[in-house]
């Protein structure tokens, strides 16, 4: 009997003692969508940081926190709803680093067909300099800092640049992404 015991005790003991059991795998319907791509790159790009780079292009001649007197003809009043003055600027500029999550989601075209080029180097670095952009311009209207608006629109225009040279502004739209 002792024995049996001591049997007993000694497989409670190496039983406490293994590894803990892995917590079961999550399915995927709880972990949510996968990513996918529902638009062309050219048209992600018209959608989400044209529009807000263009917004943040005002504040070199607008500021987005002065009070409006009438309605204008600028971004930053076209865009001065309830997210409107610095709050809509902080906004455009998150878009932009957003933005470079969605143009690098597998399986997503260009304009011509052809997949965006996610493997080259290129694309990644241009891509990063989308969100440093962001990332830059984020902090200035966050600072509201007119002075540091107009020295990030350079950093937001050659990000842009930075992709638009190699893969968007060729001589035929059938060599774009290559």
């Amino acid at each position: 009997m002792r024995n049996v015991a001591l049997v007993v005790l000694v497989c409670v003991f190496v039983i406490g003692c293994a590894a803990p059991s892995q917590p079961p795998a999550e399915s995927a319907a709880a972990a949510g969508p996968a990513p996918k791509a529902y638009s062309s790159l050219a048209q992600v790009m018209q959608a989400i940081p044209f529009p807000a780079s263009n917004l943040i292009f005002d504040t070199q001649s607008n500021d987005p926190g002065a009070a409006k007197t009438a309605e204008g003809a600028n971004a930053t009043a076209q865009y001065s709803g309830v997210y409107g003055g610095w709050t809509a600027v902080e906004n455009a500029a998150l878009a932009l680093s957003e933005t470079a999550n969605l143009i690098m989601i597998p399986g997503r075209l260009c304009k011509n067909g052809r997949p965006v080029p996610l493997d080259q180097e290129v694309f990644q670095k241009a891509a990063q300099g989308l969100i440093d952009a962001g990332q830059a311009a984020y902090k200035a209207a966050q600072a509201k800092d007119l002075d540091a608006m107009v020295e990030v629109s350079g950093t937001v225009s050659d990000a842009c640049a930075a992709c638009h040279e190699k893969y968007r502004d060729t001589p035929d739209e059938k060599d774009r992404c290559m």
